[in-house]
């Protein structure tokens, strides 16, 4: 089942863009992202996970609840801290491990760029989409929601 869902996102993440096919959404998506915020879309889906959390994290757990590599996290949270976007803290129950979570300019900067975002799949989906098609996309988005 996991391997169904990943397939899916990554297949809608490719879906072609445009008569030739050459742009991708998740090109479309990272090129509106570095545009308006000079934020690649690696450093939005940490951002965006950073987000959902109501407290700080392990700096590994986004490794594993992201589509990213744990080398490729790692170089986004340093990118991010350097951007003075996340910050660290000393777990409070581990002084050898380290938690992360949005600064107050990270949680700034993760809203102006998730409607940046938005807009973005907006232009996407709203040409290709029936107002039904959108419903059944939220109603299987929440389901995925549920089972996290």
């Amino acid at each position: 089942m996991i391997t169904t869902v990943l397939s899916l996102m990554t297949s809608l993440m490719e879906l072609p863009l445009g008569e030739s096919g050459g742009t991708t959404l998740a090109a479309r998506v990272d090129e509106a992202l570095l545009c308006a915020h000079d934020l690649p879309l690696s450093w939005f889906e940490v951002m965006l996970w950073l987000h959902g959390q109501s407290e700080p994290v392990a700096a590994s757990d986004p490794g594993a609840k992201t589509l990213l590599s744990r080398s490729q996290v790692s170089r986004v949270i340093n990118s991010l801290k350097s951007r003075g976007l996340v910050t660290r803290v000393v777990s409070p129950t581990d002084a050898r491990s380290v938690h992360i979570a949005l600064s107050e300019a990270g949680r700034s900067a993760f809203a102006e760029a998730d409607a940046t975002r938005r807009a973005a799949l907006a232009e996407v989906f709203d040409d290709r989409l029936d107002e039904r098609d959108i419903e059944d996309l939220e109603r299987v988005c929440q389901k995925l929601k549920r089972r996290a």
